[in-house]
């Protein structure tokens, strides 16, 4: 799981909406662990982890300033002071976990006003598809328990306080104890064990005030006759049942007899024969037509070759005399041409030479109409052009002629499966039996299903009447049942509450064990000094810490120093974020406390980097002074940098990106 944003807005001396980017990825292959986020006492770093708290818990979140309020009242200390009533005071927590192995981002939204109605906020979640899933919403407490349960989210989410706490009694306090049996599951067998109690002084209780049973054998005598007439009735339904199955299957078979001996068709026979004058009306109309076709050009179509040399010929002979028209008019020309010639100042002998030249010119330029074959159709224009216009008419006949054999063969065939289904049709005689078989099938049915019916219902009203009989019953026995219960219980129940007591103390033992030995190898690991513990041992009824030294003697633990007190109270905490086996972020609220300089820097160097893969540390200036965060820089553990600039005039807090005391 990993915190990829906060936003707040107008949430405690957060006013307007403010963003923090809590992804420790500072690309897609670069990742550091720890954001570092600096702020003054009373500057607001506290409600950024009460932010957390609330996002995810809502009502259920331990935040630090609520004390014994109620939740209504806690959400209106929470909104700020600055803004209208009316304005919505937000939270939003954007985190990503793995589901089903695949990553799945979840916006975690909550909003309300002042005095928001019914005492509560309003919460919404959106996934990564922009929508917001109301199944996720009205079953979040359950599914945020799945991921960082709230009985051990102070492993995770804790301050500096707890850690001073912690370190200086001898006792762990309660907020921790309960982080404990939520981590070694034993709150499960301790509220079993209550809920036991409970149990057995309500039947010590009921057995006291039991009172005398009275008489059953007359309403159990009654039961019985009703349960036989139920038997005896249900066996009816069943072979009613089954009579109707076969009746049914019977009048299958009849109604696949008339289907298949021509029964239906027999029914239908009129409205076949009537469609079957209505196709033979329509072949003679298509029949009439093609007459009408056969009367007009239609049988010039067994003639194509000759219509078609016509055609050809008449061409021909067209170009002929077009050919002759144009000779005889330049013939007309040259001859006024040479009249005139004789007229004008030119000698004889040129006149000739141009007679000359113009006779072979008009020979060359109609020498291939010489042997043209003569003229035999003698068509004029207005006879090729009917003969074009009939060839074309003709042309359509055929195609027309074309459609309407398809047609014709169409609907022949249409009335050829009309005769074939007509000659399938049952004799009116054979029709009448096959009817009445039918009808009287179906009647069977009919009959067999409301007798099924009324014996069905009477089987219903006989179940009403025992489970009334029962009831009365019932009423009389429930003491008597009672009582041999509640001593049956009363017997079990010491029986499991010793079954409960060692399971409870063989499951903290093992879960102890790995505890031990994770506290020692954290506390160790900080402390930087192997020759002081040797092993750490935790009492099993109060979680209390027991160092012991190389030789097995115990370290008393006001030997330790202040610093050493801390690191174990850290590793302690540690420890038991490291069993939970929950990969989660670690979010600390002033980390480093009252420790001194050496110890400091252990933390700084060995603890911060390596708490979780994702680590929010909420500093002052003075316990990440400018040599830790130097420290942290050079090692290259932190990710981003924010300074909570609190205004002590206004109240405000105002969240600067990529800053810090140094």
């Amino acid at each position: 799981m990993i915190f990829l944003e906060l936003v707040l807005q107008n949430f405690g001396p957060y006013s307007g909406k403010q963003v923090i980017n809590l992804n420790p990825k500072i690309d897609e292959e670069t990742s550091h662990p720890i954001i570092l986020l600096g702020g003054m006492n009373g500057g607001g770093k506290t409600t950024l982890m009460d932010a957390i708290r609330l996002a995810l818990y809502g009502a259920r979140a331990q935040c630090s300033t609520r004390g014994n309020l109620s939740y209504s009242d806690f959400l209106n200390q929470c909104v700020n002071n600055k803004i209208d009533p009316v304005v919505d005071t937000r939270i939003e927590l954007l985190f990503e976990h793995i589901e089903n192995d695949k990553p799945i981002k979840y916006r975690v939204v909550r909003s309300w006003t002042k005095n928001p109605k019914d005492g509560k906020d309003t919460l919404g979640i959106l996934g990564d598809s922009d929508t917001w899933p109301d199944a996720l919403v009205n079953i979040w407490d359950e599914y945020i328990e799945n991921l960082l349960p709230l009985g051990i989210s102070n492993l995770f989410l804790f301050d500096g306080e707890q850690v001073k706490e912690l370190a200086e009694q001898e006792t762990p306090p309660p907020v921790v104890v309960d982080a404990i049996r939520g981590l070694l599951g034993l709150e499960l067998a301790d509220r079993l064990a209550v809920d036991l109690d409970i149990l057995v002084n309500r039947k010590l209780k009921e057995i006291g005030n039991s009172k005398d049973l009275a008489n059953l054998e007359e309403i159990e005598t009654r039961l019985t006759q009703q349960q036989e007439d139920y038997q005896t009735t249900e066996e009816k339904v069943e072979v009613l049942k089954n009579q109707v199955e076969e009746l049914e299957q019977k009048q299958q078979e009849a109604f696949d007899k008339f289907i298949s001996e021509g029964g239906k068709i027999a029914a239908e026979r009129n409205q076949l024969e009537l469609q079957q004058d209505i196709k033979t009306a329509e072949i003679e109309q298509v029949r009439q037509s093609m007459c009408e076709l056969a009367a007009d050009v239609l049988p010039l179509a067994l003639i194509p070759n000759l219509l078609n040399q016509a055609q050809t010929q008449g061409e021909k002979e067209f170009r002929h005399q077009q050919v002759q028209i144009s000779k005889d008019l330049l013939l007309e020309r040259d001859q006024r041409l040479l009249a005139w010639l004789n007229q004008v100042e030119i000698s004889p002998i040129q006149v000739e030479k141009i007679q000359s030249f113009l006779i072979q010119d008009v020979d060359s330029l109609y020498a291939k109409t010489i042997h043209t074959e003569a003229p035999w159709l003698l068509a004029d224009d207005e006879t090729l052009s009917q003969l074009d216009n009939f060839i074309y008419h003709l042309q359509n006949s055929k195609l027309s002629a074309k459609d309407k054999l398809a047609i014709l063969r169409s609907k022949e065939e249409e009335i050829h499966t009309l005769e074939r289904q007509v000659q399938t049709a049952a004799a009116p005689e054979d029709y009448t039996k096959l009817r009445q078989a039918l009808e009287t099938a179906q009647n069977q049915v009919v009959e067999a299903k409301a007798n099924y019916e009324t014996i069905r219902r009477r089987l219903a009203e006989l179940e009403t009447i025992i489970a009334k009989s029962k009831r009365e019953l019932s009423d009389y026995t429930v003491e008597n049942i009672k009582h041999k219960n509640s001593e049956h219980i009363i017997t079990s129940a010491a029986k499991v509450q010793n079954t409960l007591k060692i399971f409870r103390e063989k499951l903290t033992l093992r879960k102890l064990n790995k505890l031990e030995e994770e506290v020692k190898n954290c506390f160790l690991y900080l402390l930087h000094k192997s020759d002081l513990v040797h092993r750490i041992t935790i009492d099993t009824k109060t979680f209390s810490l027991l160092l012991y030294d190389l030789n097995g003697k115990p370290v008393p633990k006001h030997r330790l120093s202040a610093g050493e007190k801390q690191l174990l109270a850290i590793a302690f905490l540690w420890g038991l974020a490291k069993v939970s086996g929950h990969r989660l972020p670690v979010a600390i609220d002033t980390p480093l406390g009252r420790l001194d300089s050496s110890h400091r820097s252990n933390l700084v160097e060995r603890y911060f980097p390596s708490a979780s893969h994702q680590v929010i540390l909420l500093s002052t200036d003075t316990e990440i002074g400018k040599k830790e965060v130097e420290t942290l820089r050079e090692n290259e553990a932190i990710a981003r940098e924010y300074l909570l600039k609190y205004d002590s005039s206004t109240r405000q807090t105002t969240v600067v990106e990529n800053q810090y005391f140094w």
